[in-house]
Formats: C-alpha cells, structure tokens, sequence
C-alpha cells in the first residue's frame, strides 16, 4: 500500500541578505573619506605655500617698502634675533599663561551662571538687563579702570579676558538649557526626579554641543582680550612686545608678535576641539555616504 506520508522538501540552507541597493560598503565609505580629507589636507597646504611663496617675493615685485610689509625671510630672521635675546620666549610665556587663565575663567563663570538663568526663569528675568548692559559695554573702556584698581600687573589683563569670554559662553549654555524638550521634563517629574537630577540627567548633557561651540569661540576671544589688557597697560607680553615695535618703527618685530598671537589662539582652539572629541564621544557620529541613500 502507499504510504500516506508526504516527503517534506529538504529546506535550503540560508542565504546571508544582501545590501541594499545603492548603500554603500563600510570598508570603502571609510576610504572615500579617508582620501577626501587628505585631499583637502595637500588643498590647505598648497594654499599656505603659495601664500608664504607671495609673502616673500610679492612686496619686491610689488614695489611695496620694507618698512610696511617685511619680506617672509626678514620676519623670521627677527623672530630669532628676539629669540636669542631671550625676551620673546618671557613675553610669549607671560600672554600663553594669561590666554589660558583668562579662558578658563571666563568660561566657567559663564556655565555657572549659564546654569543657574537656564534653570530659574525668575533669576534670569532679574539678572538678564544688567548681564546685556555688562556686555554692550566696551571691554576697553574696563581696561584703564581695572589698571587703576589692581595695578600694573597681570590681573587687569586676565579679567578683560575673562569679560569678553563670559558673554558667548553663556548665551549657548542659556540657550541649550531653554531648549530642552519640556516632555522629557514632565516625564522625569513623574517619575518623582528631583530638580538636581532632572538637570544632571537631561539638561547637562543637552547642553554639552552648544557649550563646546561656545568655548571654541571663547578660545578665540581670549587672546583678543589679553591684547587689549596688555595694549593699555603693562610691560609684559606679546601685546607690549607689538606696542613697543610700533613705537620703534619695527614692523617685522609686530609681525613676529601678530604670528605668535595667532598661534597661542590656533593651539587654544585645537585644545578645545580635542577636549570636545573625548567628552562627546558618546555622540552618534554621522557615517559617510549616509545621505541620500535609500533602501
């Protein structure tokens, strides 16, 4: 008789799935970067050779005085006559030293009071008049009335930095904190979440990107208040160091003060930038090529 069982077909073995069309490998979106930014690299450095190449023979061919554009060579030969006399290495320590203080300062009397408006609309609607009218005023203007309270020294100098630091850092964390999502508020709160944790928890960490671009700007504008302290008064740092080749006629001594005033402010903002990369590196960061494709 027949047998009245059926035979199941043997079942195929499992295929892996297949990209989706168009989505690009992980191996080669890396290298696609990869060679992207190198290019851009070798763009920047061509550009930077150029310019050094125009800064070195275009004022000749220009017909432009020594005295109001150096040649390149000449620049740096002054950059190591002022080295070896040992001033330049003391003033640069003396203004790298205020940038950095003058910097840290500002930006933490900005989180705390940042902070503490984003937190108490009620404190923020006292405080916010004398905040903007502290603000409006020219840093400048502070300089001679804080040489006059503390003296010729380098506390004027830091608390003009610590002044025009304050402001912008302050704004992105008020803004950062106003900015969260009032649903996630209520619902910590019914979850019985004290005031404490709802900021440690929530806002504190909305609040981390807009701090950071907020310190990068400050970075910057550390070294400009420095400047201006040393400007109006005072007989150490970069900033006397140009006033004194401006009073000389020296134009290639204020070269060599300008570059290094750029640098002190490139070397703060990459710090800033590397200080963002390892607290922030919890964030998801966007993968290449992941715009525009569609399964």
């Amino acid at each position: 008789m027949p047998s009245d069982t059926t035979e199941t077909p043997a079942t195929a073995p499992s295929q892996p799935a297949k990209p989706a069309q168009g989505a690009p490998d992980g191996g080669v979106g890396q290298t696609l970067r990869r060679l992207s930014m190198a290019r851009e690299f070798h763009l920047s450095v061509i550009v930077l050779i150029v310019f050094l190449a125009f800064w070195e023979w275009g004022p000749p061919l220009l017909g432009i005085r020594e005295f109001i554009i150096p040649r390149l060579s000449n620049v740096v030969t002054e950059f190591f006559f002022m080295l070896e006399n040992g001033r330049l290495l003391h003033h640069t320590w003396i203004t790298t030293y205020s940038v950095l203080v003058g910097f840290f300062l500002g930006a933490l009397l900005g989180m705390v009071i940042g902070y503490l408006l984003g937190m108490s609309p009620m404190t923020e609607i006292v405080a916010s008049p004398y905040i903007l009218a502290l603000q409006i005023a020219p840093k400048v203007a502070f300089a001679p009335l804080l040489i006059m309270w503390f003296g010729y020294n380098i506390t004027p100098k830091i608390l003009v930095a610590v002044l025009i630091v304050f402001f912008p850092i302050l704004i992105n964390v008020l803004t950062a904190v106003r900015g969260v999502d009032p649903a996630m508020i209520n619902l910590a709160r019914s979850f019985n979440a004290s005031r404490w944790q709802i900021f440690w928890k929530i806002e504190f960490p909305a609040s981390m990107a807009p701090l950071f671009s907020g310190l990068r700007i400050g970075a910057t504008l550390a070294v400009i208040g420095i400047t201006v302290g040393e400007f109006v008064g005072g007989n150490t740092g970069l900033g006397y160091l140009l006033i004194e080749g401006e009073g000389q006629a020296n134009t290639k001594a204020v070269f060599v003060a300008i570059i290094l005033l750029t640098l002190i402010g490139i070397i703060a903002y990459c710090l800033v930038i590397l200080m963002e990369r390892w607290v922030l590196r919890y964030m998801p960061k966007r993968k290449f090529g992941d715009v525009g494709n569609h399964p």
